[in-house]
């Protein structure tokens, strides 16, 4: 019986979708934009990196030409030496905007068929009666923020006032988020989370998707730090998934890194936290040589998004990139026969765009395992493509969205 790993490189885009000028999003391109600065020496760093994105293993799977049929453009770097050795295409998303949750539950097989609530970008942004609840039943003195903000400036800003206040920092974005930014010593991590539940039910008329906990440490004088204690409190999927097929089967399911809480842990299998691309890959990977036959061990790799698509920071993602390129070969030798690996993303976040958002794009999607034909998959019109394969593939019957490209 068949076994499948399948990993999302969060936010890495390879260019716009058909629908993205409706998102203001048209031109975006992550993988294309920061290979082009790149090349052009925007992407060099002392301490990081230089010179033109390096990305071998990848387009030798196809990743070059999977962008070139999403934009037409080939990436500079990425065309591939001689046939690629995967199945190669991109996706569309049918979904209504551009988050990670409903990205990540169409690639399961769940298009969602509304938009999620967002709030306006005045100040404040969020309705009164959310607020006063929050602080009434939060037991709170206030609320800092109450703004569209970027998660590092507004701690940066805010840290020592909430501090001297014990007010936490509420902030949101153009996703369908209500974010509580707070420090994990002296507010407390568990008094955090405890407040992220009570404001996950405030948020519930609002057709918010997520609540996220963002701890951190440090000080005015040292500094504030993002730590790796992240929470999302997401909706319950509204349907059913594969992760929901694969439970009724029986098969074992492995998810690893902000996989749980996205699917607000339903269905999810053995949860592995960890924190970082590289500490997540490697549990994954740690997962597939233990996982039984017909099982599926999910990944998400966030580090791409929120490390450096959303503070724009074009050297840090391509080095993220090249990081993880680096690992394909382990990837690839930790298939046995009968083994899928599938490489896709849920949305972009185009690090070179204007403002500090994700970005509405296509997402490649790689398919590679012990004696599976490479080739060209085209266009796939929907994420749901890739759960209908994925069933087919470990053989349990599916009847959800998605044509089966296996």
């Amino acid at each position: 019986m068949a076994r499948a790993i399948l990993i999302v490189l969060d936010s890495v885009g390879i260019g716009g979708a058909p629908d993205a000028a409706a998102y203001g999003d048209a031109g975006s391109d992550t993988l294309g934009h920061i290979a082009a600065a790149c090349a052009e020496g925007q992407g060099d760093r002392a301490d990081l990196r230089r010179g033109p994105l390096a990305l071998p293993n990848l387009a030798r799977l196809g990743l070059g030409l999977a962008a070139q049929g999403a934009t037409g453009r080939m990436p500079p770097g990425l065309a591939p030496e001689g046939e690629p050795q995967a199945l190669y295409g991109h996706a569309v998303e049918t979904a209504a905007g551009k988050d990670t949750p409903s990205g990540h539950w169409e690639i399961a097989g769940l298009p969602l068929a509304e938009p999620w609530g967002t709030f306006p970008e005045t100040r404040p942004a969020f309705p009164k009666a959310l607020t006063d609840a929050l602080i009434l039943e939060g037991g709170l003195p206030g609320i800092l923020g109450d703004c569209h903000a970027s998660g590092v400036p507004i701690i940066e800003a805010l840290g020592a006032e909430h501090g001297r206040t014990g007010k936490p920092i509420c902030y949101t974005s153009a996703d369908s988020v209500f974010q509580i930014a707070a420090h994990e010593e002296t507010f407390g991590l568990d008094r955090l989370y405890a407040l992220c539940r009570t404001a996950r039910t405030l948020c519930d008329p609002y057709r918010v998707c997520r609540v996220i906990a963002r701890p951190f440490t440090g000080s005015p004088e040292e500094g504030f730090r993002r730590t790796g204690n992240r929470k999302d409190f997401a909706v319950t999927p509204p349907g059913p998934t594969l992760l929901d097929r694969l439970e009724a089967e029986g098969r074992p399911v492995v998810s690893v890194g902000k996989i749980g809480d996205i699917f607000a842990h339903r269905a999810t299998g053995r949860e592995v936290k960890a924190s970082g691309n590289a500490a997540c890959l490697a549990a994954g990977l740690a997962a597939l040589a233990e996982i039984g036959e017909g099982g599926l061990v999910f990944v998400n790799l966030v580090d791409f998004d929120t490390e450096y698509g959303h503070r724009r920071d074009v050297p840090g993602y391509a080095t993220a990139l090249e990081a993880f390129d680096a690992q394909v070969p382990t990837i690839l030798a930790a298939l046995r026969p009968g083994d899928l690996a599938l490489i896709t993303a849920d949305h972009g976040n185009d690090p070179t765009w204007h403002g500090t958002e994700h970005t509405r794009e296509q997402v490649p999607v790689l398919a590679v395992g012990p004696g599976l034909p490479p080739g060209a998959l085209g266009r796939r019109d929907s994420f749901a493509d890739i759960a209908a394969s994925l069933a087919r593939h470990l053989g349990v019957s599916w009847d959800g969205a998605g044509v089966a490209f296996l």
